[in-house]
């Protein structure tokens, strides 16, 4: 499971979707455990060590404290959803179009295949909030990938891989639109 976690860090970072400490990552092992990501950590150059096992639930785990501060975004989206992954960016052209979109629609034959229009969501208390897991949990029952506005996309998938290629497939979408907004094609 580590090389996975290792594989789809590397190259969000490779591709620029999130900056060095950027991030993150979690698997569903069952009905109650969950890996994700350490907080603080390099997703580029994971180590085995910022892989951290705990709950499905907040139950007071210990072990919590070392998590991603997004953990009860992953808490949330696990919970309303049958994802087996998620995968959070911080891809910039995707954040630039949700500072002021409240839906991205992909222009590109890749990305209308794989994704249906993406939806922005707004939340008070963005980072790592219960309002924002909420949100984006509904966001995702019915989409592959959702974006919490000014912070980035959170996608859900069957892998790691799975849900990178949304992420990856929608911040292409929004380079070619920004590309014809530039062009004054659009």
């Amino acid at each position: 499971m580590f090389e996975q976690f290792a594989w789809v860090g590397s190259d969000l970072y490779a591709s620029g979707a999130v900056s060095s400490h950027g991030g993150n990552l979690s698997v569903r092992l069952d009905d109650e455990r969950m890996l994700i990501t350490r907080t603080g950590s390099m997703i580029g150059r994971l180590k085995e060590s910022d892989i951290i096992e705990t709950t499905l639930s907040a139950c007071g785990d210990p072990r919590d404290a070392d998590c991603s501060v997004e953990l009860v975004v992953h808490r949330a989206i696990y919970a309303a959803t049958h994802a087996h992954a998620i995968v959070h960016a911080h891809a910039i052209h995707t954040v630039t179009r949700s500072l002021f979109e409240d839906l991205i629609v992909p222009p590109d034959s890749e990305s209308k295949l794989r994704l249906t229009d993406v939806p922005v969501v707004t939340s008070a208390e963005s980072v790592g909030s219960a309002e924002a897991g909420e949100k984006l949990a509904a966001a995702l029952v019915e989409r592959r990938v959702a974006v919490l506005r000014g912070h980035g996309p959170f996608a859900r998938g069957e892998s790691l891989e799975d849900a990178y290629q949304a992420i990856s497939c929608l911040e292409a979408s929004c380079e070619i639109l920004d590309l014809l907004d530039a062009m004054g094609r659009r």
